[in-house]
């Protein structure tokens, strides 16, 4: 595993924390609200329609398992739904618990049991399977996406995220987005908070239809991109 440059615990005006890499000059999340960005980018606007179309396990890509903050939502949604879902994450700097553990989400999260998933979701051996709960199966792999072998036609939705394109171009390729394509079952999604020209036509290069749908607080607008079929 590739060790995590320095990062710092910041605030975000929802109440929920983020972490930033004075590196880059990135943040994990926006600083309008990352609990609030988490679910309407990836839950509100992917996840939901994978469960009301399921007739089966609900398989989840994500791209940048970070915090762990999608995961837990996620887990915390198909507990509710009682729709298992298979949830596998590429992660190349993944974060100590010694980091993860400052975020604080006891102030946001008022679930107990959430917070002691979050701790397990870390927790968790990388690259097997560790089933979290019955409706909820976790697949950590830690390096590079590009390098990672992914199934193919397997994917109904895909967190896609990555650092933005100015901070992390390798992640925003037309190759990146041909492959997580191929990965995707027919009729699935890709979702991210990016709505950067640049993006979208390498999504369409690749042979997504996408479409332009309204953001998070503080942005405009978000991408999602649908794999034909």
């Amino acid at each position: 595993m590739i060790p995590m440059p320095h990062v710092e615990v910041r605030a975000t005006a929802d109440g929920s924390s983020t972490l930033f890499v004075p590196a880059l000059n990135e943040h994990y999340h926006s600083t309008h609200g990352a609990l609030q960005e988490a679910r309407h980018v990836y839950l509100a606007a992917g996840l939901e329609h994978a469960l009301e179309a399921a007739t089966e396990p609900v398989w989840v890509l994500e791209i940048g398992f970070g915090t762990g903050l999608n995961a837990l939502l996620t887990l915390e949604r198909a507990t509710t739904a009682g729709q298992p879902v298979f949830y596998d994450t590429i992660e190349k700097y993944p974060l100590p618990w010694s980091v993860v553990g400052q975020l604080g989400i006891e102030n946001y999260f008022h679930n107990p049991e959430l917070l002691d998933y979050q701790q397990q979701l870390h927790a968790s051996t990388w690259g097997r399977p560790v089933a979290l709960t019955p409706q909820f199966v976790l697949l950590k792999l830690a390096g590079e996406l590009q390098t990672t072998p992914l199934p193919n036609d397997t994917y109904h939705v895909i967190y896609f995220d990555a650092f933005a394109p100015e901070k992390q171009p390798d992640m925003w390729t037309d190759e990146v987005f041909q492959q997580l394509y191929a990965a995707t079952a027919p009729g699935g999604c890709l979702v991210s908070y990016c709505a950067k020209g640049s993006f979208k036509r390498s999504l369409l290069a690749a042979g997504w239809l996408v479409e332009k749908i309204p953001g998070p607080p503080g942005k405009r607008e978000m991408t999602r991109a649908w794999k034909r079929g």
